[in-house]
């Protein structure tokens, strides 16, 4: 397990886990990011990721990457 941070752009992951404070998880599973989720990153500049979700593309920063355990 490790941050979605990590993951290189064109992998296809698994969520496994959302951390961070109760609003944090509830925000990013509002975007998307719910245990059990195919995310593929698409890009990444400076720790920010642009991360393709059901379809959708999400801009997401470093920190809410961090939370995103794959």
């Amino acid at each position: 397990m490790m941050p979605l941070s990590y993951a290189k752009a064109g992998e296809e992951n698994v969520v496994l886990k959302v951390g961070g404070s109760p609003e944090v998880r509830q925000h990013l599973e509002n975007l998307g990011f719910c245990a059990g989720t195919v995310v593929t990153v698409i890009t990444q500049l400076n720790g920010n990721l642009i991360v393709k979700v059901k379809e959708s593309r999400i801009a997401i920063n470093a920190e809410m990457a961090r939370k995103i355990m794959i």
